[in-house]
């Protein structure tokens, strides 16, 4: 039974990641072909700062795709969901949201609702980084540490 669990998740991931080649080739598409849509319409080289807008937006979405296939492959190989990717996923999403937003349409509650979502995230992804480079660093010395005992020991 487990066997036959643990063939099924491989299935349903690499499908996951199958569709998601998909979805993000498709976006890539799109989005070339708004920017050449947008280039030569009149006045022809120049876009307009509603075009850009949309074009960020577009672009930070393909990005926001592209780092999930990463964290699909991640779990794909590990079996572990990196959680500084989902951050970072989760960053790249809010700050797309932030730079498509018109800020005169909504209340002053709800942009400090984005802000403190921001910070949340900003302080998460920090802790995330900051604990991961301790273990990494402690992991090293403590290797260095065997290094020097290995050639006294001899």
């Amino acid at each position: 039974m487990g066997n036959r669990l643990k063939a099924f998740e491989k299935i349903v991931v690499l499908s996951l990641i199958a569709m998601m080649v998909l979805v993000i080739s498709l976006a890539v598409a799109e989005l070339a072909w708004i920017i050449i849509q947008d280039l030569i319409k009149p006045p022809i080289l120049l876009l307009e700062i509603n075009d850009l807008l949309d074009i960020f937006g577009f672009f930070l979405l393909i990005l926001i795709g592209v780092e999930l296939l990463e964290t699909i492959k991640a779990y794909l190989s590990e079996h572990v969901v990196h959680v500084e990717i989902v951050l970072e996923v989760a960053l790249v999403a809010i700050a797309r949201k932030v730079i498509i937003l018109d800020v005169k349409e909504l209340s002053s509650l709800t942009l400090i609702g984005i802000a403190a979502v921001i910070i949340a995230l900003a302080v998460a992804y920090y802790l995330e980084k900051r604990s991961r480079l301790r273990i990494v660093s402690k992991v090293t010395e403590q290797e260095s540490d065997k290094a020097k005992d290995e050639p006294a020991a001899a």
